[in-house]
C-alpha cells in the first residue's frame, strides 16, 4: 500500500487563511502541464538494492493513472533516471564523503546508464511519445543536472506534477526548484515513495505550506479532466 496520508487539518487552515483556499491548483490549463516522474528505477524501487524503497511499488499504479490522465488532457509526461558520472566522487565529494567507501561505490556502479539498477521499474506505463531525462543531482533543475528546462520550454510547460521516489530527498528537491523557478509545483501523495510514513508526511507538510500544492491521485485527475472538458468548452 502507499504510505497512509492525509494533510493535518492544522495545515490545511493554515493555507485557507493565507491564500484563501484549500489547494493552490484548482483548475489546470491542462496542455501547460508536465508530469515529472523521479527515479523510479530498479535501484531505488528493488528491496534487493542498496536504496532500495519497496513501498515506490505500491504507487505503480498511480503513477500509470497520473501519466494516462496527463497524456489524455493535453499534456507531457517525463520520466527522469538519476545517473552518477565516473567523476561524481570528486564533482560531488559532499555526497559521497556521507557513504562508507564502498557503498559510494556500489552507488556510482548501479547508477550507470546500461546497468539494470540504473533502468526503469518495468510495470512502468511508458510511452514511445514521453521524454526520457537523466539528471546528475537530486534535483533535476540545478545548474548542470539535467536538460529538463529545455524540454519544458519547448512544450510550454507551466504546471508540474511530481511523482516519484524518495518523496524527501530527489522529488521534494525538484519540485522545490520548480517551484523557484517560477514553474506552479504539485507533490503527488500517493505517487510519492519514501522510506518510512514519518519522512513522507513530513517532506509532504513542508512543501505544501511553503512551496506548492499536494493533492492525490484521484483529485488530481478528477481536477484535470474536469479542467480538461472545460477547456473545450470554452474554445467552443
Amino acid at each position: 500500500m502507499p504510505h497512509a496520508f492525509e494533510m493535518p487539518q492544522k495545515y490545511i487552515d493554515k493555507m485557507v487563511a493565507r491564500m484563501g483556499r484549500e489547494h493552490s491548483q484548482e483548475t489546470f490549463e491542462t496542455e501547460k502541464t508536465a508530469l515529472v516522474v523521479v527515479d523510479m528505477q530498479n535501484y531505488f524501487m528493488d528491496e534487493s538494492q542498496q536504496a532500495g524503497c519497496p513501498v515506490g511499488q505500491t504507487i505503480v499504479g498511480n503513477v500509470n493513472k497520473i501519466a494516462d490522465t496527463v497524456r489524455r488532457t493535453g499534456g507531457i509526461v517525463i520520466w527522469i533516471q538519476n545517473m552518477a558520472p565516473t567523476d561524481t566522487r570528486e564533482s560531488w565529494s559532499t555526497a559521497h564523503e556521507r557513504y562508507l567507501p564502498e557503498k559510494a561505490d556500489l552507488r556510482v556502479d548501479s547508477m550507470q546508464p546500461g546497468a539494470w539498477p540504473f533502468e526503469l521499474w518495468p510495470d512502468l506505463d511508458v510511452k514511445d511519445d514521453d521524454f526520457r531525462v537523466v539528471k546528475r543531482r537530486y534535483s533535476a533543475f540545478i545548474q548542470g543536472s539535467s536538460d529538463i528546462e529545455l524540454i519544458l520550454k519547448d512544450n510550454g510547460i507551466e504546471n508540474i506534477l511530481v511523482c516519484g521516489v524518495a518523496t524527501n530527498v530527489c522529488c521534494e528537491s525538484t519540485a522545490r526548484d520548480a517551484m523557484m523557478l517560477n514553474y506552479r509545483a504539485l507533490m503527488v501523495s500517493d505517487g510519492c515513495a519514501t522510506s518510512s510514513d514519518e519522512e513522507h508526511g513530513n517532506a509532504l507538510i513542508a512543501f505544501y505550506t511553503h512551496f506548492g500544492d499536494v493533492q492525490n491521485t484521484d483529485e488530481l485527475c478528477a481536477r484535470l479532466e474536469a479542467s480538461d472538458r472545460q477547456n473545450w468548452t470554452a474554445a467552443e
